[in-house]
């Protein structure tokens, strides 16, 4: 696959977000031929409002529809509120249910906070939504990023090698997801 499009999507809304901010880094490490872009319009998406799911559904939905099916592979972000994602995440997911865009699509879930265990009960949360959606989540790269907001910036510049090897890992392996899945052929 020559090239190859990830969306990335943040679950948080914050300017200065530890999440959009390791969405960064992996924009700029991203390998020569391919593009990893940054979702943007999580603020404008509606509540979730099963009466619109379909045509119906507004502009913001509509767009966010066509981003994830144009996208090879989609990375998530997710901060952690009280022990779960925040529900602005949960309602563009919610979006997507009953449309299938994440149907197949191979996914890197991935969470972070200031603390020692990354978010990962947000990512919990996460990945089992993701998983009734039908995401072909990669395990092997689906993980929590602890003391996110002292080994990144906010801008994406990375200040921690580790980190470093670990989002270079992260790309190598949904990259490895989305060129597998061409080779078998499987859309949804």
């Amino acid at each position: 696959m020559s090239f190859m499009e990830i969306l990335a999507i943040s679950g948080s809304l914050r300017s200065e977000s530890s999440n959009t901010a390791l969405l960064r880094a992996l924009q700029a490490l991203a390998p020569q031929g391919h593009r990893i872009t940054l979702y943007e319009g999580l603020a404008e998406l509606p509540p979730f409002d099963p009466g619109l799911e379909t045509e119906a559904a507004p502009a913001p939905v509509h767009a966010l529809r066509a981003q994830l099916s144009a996208a090879d592979g989609i990375i998530i972000c997710t901060p952690e509120y009280a022990h779960g994602m925040p529900g602005i995440l949960k309602n563009a997911l919610e979006w997507t249910v009953a449309s299938g865009e994440f149907v197949e699509k191979p996914v890197a879930a991935l969470s972070t906070s200031p603390g020692a265990t990354g978010g990962e009960k947000a990512l919990a949360w996460l990945i089992q939504t993701l998983t009734v959606m039908s995401a072909r989540i990669v395990p092997e790269i689906s993980q929590p990023i602890p003391f996110g907001r002292s080994r990144v910036k906010p801008d994406g510049d990375i200040v921690d090698p580790a980190l470093a090897e670990t989002l270079h890992k992260i790309l190598d392996g949904l990259i490895h997801a989305v060129e597998a899945r061409a080779q078998t052929g499987s859309q949804p």
